[in-house]
């Protein structure tokens, strides 16, 4: 994954760093993005929410937090940071926590990635992880349809034009 870098602008339009996730315009449905900034105005991590279902809710929410961000911090048994999000979205509040995890191995392209697979009290929900070479964390948490090993090579970076306010 050596094609993901730090972006070097001096005034970044979005996140300074690359968000690999899948491209909104290869999926139907709505996608929604948020930002979530520090007190000094950077960008502490971005996250996509693609709503699949026709405004019933969103399948899935992927994740980019670089290194520092608050957001990768979590206690023993917190659920990520995506996971929350995709909880509070679809209004679901029961309690769910983390049960385990396993590092699986994954083939994307001439990669090997060590995918995180993230277990959890609410079998409807799943989870992986995986660092990036840059140091961000990628975490994509789905609802109710499991995560295979062919999502993985529907990832790419998106342009940075998609975070720009205006």
């Amino acid at each position: 994954m050596s094609f993901l870098r730090r972006r070097s602008a001096a005034t970044p339009a979005g996140p300074d760093f690359d968000v690999l996730a899948m491209d909104p315009g290869d999926w139907p449905g709505n996608l929604g993005a948020g930002l979530l900034p520090a007190p000094d105005g950077s960008c502490q991590g971005v996250f996509l929410r693609y709503d699949l279902f026709g405004g019933r809710g969103p399948a899935m929410i992927i994740g980019n937090l670089p290194e520092g961000s608050p957001a990768r911090e979590t206690e023993e048994g917190q659920v990520p940071f995506e996971v929350a999000q995709l909880l509070l979205a679809l209004e679901n509040d029961e309690p769910v926590e983390v049960t385990g995890s396993e590092d699986v191995p994954v083939m994307q392209g001439d990669s090997l990635l060590i995918v995180r697979r993230v277990k959890l009290s609410e079998s409807r929900i799943s989870c992986v992880q995986f660092d990036r070479s840059d140091g961000v964390l990628v975490t994509i948490a789905s609802w109710d349809r499991p995560i295979t090993d062919d999502l993985y090579a529907l990832l790419k970076p998106l342009p940075a034009e998609l975070f720009q306010q205006g």
